[in-house]
């Protein structure tokens, strides 16, 4: 084996792929998971990723890792639609505008596994993308504008300097003698110098990207090239495959255990 193929077979899965494509999955993956509200169609979806993650070698750590928000709100959502929903069957409990009831259950439950089986699969293949590789295809595959493109690169490559920034605005104050004092008052005046610093390197970077040729027409100029082609491989085509196979199955198993219901005809 060579030391090429060696290196194919460590790459994980979602790094072979375009960093356009998880996009495109995941649009072409929602919209026929939101034609239904349904427990079934939601568990299956969630299921079949579940197996997808373990058979790519991604692990429940990094699953965790990227999507721990999610699950963080998605139990919000099916608390409001088991308190405020429509009552229907048996009614559990109320208290004032709160009713408990069978259906509001049911469709708490539906609301709970739809945002996961939604979210999960997006944020894992789209949460740790390298903003360097996602402006490369955006702009080579997408064919966005390659203002717009490296604008927005160059916004995320500066955003986790803020942090830094921010560390070192603390640090000045407290020398000369200003954050002992007032916590909402120092946190005001540092997130105003926050802000100052970071306007003022935006515009150093906007006048040196100038200076490069990353703005103005291109009228009469030679077409820009790229330091990294970004194209599309067969990789790409599975992973599309694939979200549309899931969702296929998940609205087959809705429709089959008769229990597929549009967003429209759910009491709400």
């Amino acid at each position: 084996m060579t030391a090429v193929a060696r290196a194919a077979q460590r790459t994980p899965p979602l790094e072979r792929v375009n960093p356009v494509t998880p996009f495109a999955a995941a649009v072409l993956y929602s919209i026929p998971m939101l034609l239904t509200v349904d427990v079934v169609s939601a568990a299956v979806a969630l299921a079949a990723w579940l197996v997808v993650f373990a058979a790519a070698g991604i692990g429940p750590r990094t699953i965790l890792r990227r999507s721990w928000p999610l699950l963080l709100a998605a139990p919000l959502s099916a608390v409001s639609m088991l308190l405020y929903a429509e009552p229907s069957g048996r009614v559990h409990a109320q208290v004032w505008l709160a009713t408990i009831s069978d259906g509001s259950i049911e469709l708490a439950s539906a609301i709970l596994l739809r945002v996961l089986a939604i979210g999960v699969p997006t944020l894992v293949g789209i949460v740790g993308v390298d903003p360097t590789r996602l402006a490369d295809g955006l702009a080579q595959v997408a064919h966005l504008p390659h203002r717009f493109v490296l604008a927005a690169l160059a916004g995320v490559r500066l955003f986790g300097v803020l942090e830094e920034d921010w560390r070192q605005i603390a640090l000045a104050r407290r020398a000369r003698g200003l954050g002992d004092t007032g916590r909402i008052r120092r946190l005001l005046q540092a997130a105003f110098a926050l802000l100052v610093v970071a306007l003022r390197r935006g515009g150093t970077l906007a006048t040196a990207m100038e200076a490069r040729g990353f703005g103005g027409p291109q009228e009469g100029r030679a077409e820009r090239t790229w330091a990294r082609p970004s194209t599309l491989s067969r990789a790409d085509l599975v992973l599309v495959l694939l979200a549309l196979a899931v969702a296929a199955l998940a609205i087959g198993a809705s429709v089959a255990a008769g229990s597929f219901r549009p967003p429209w005809a759910a009491h709400l």
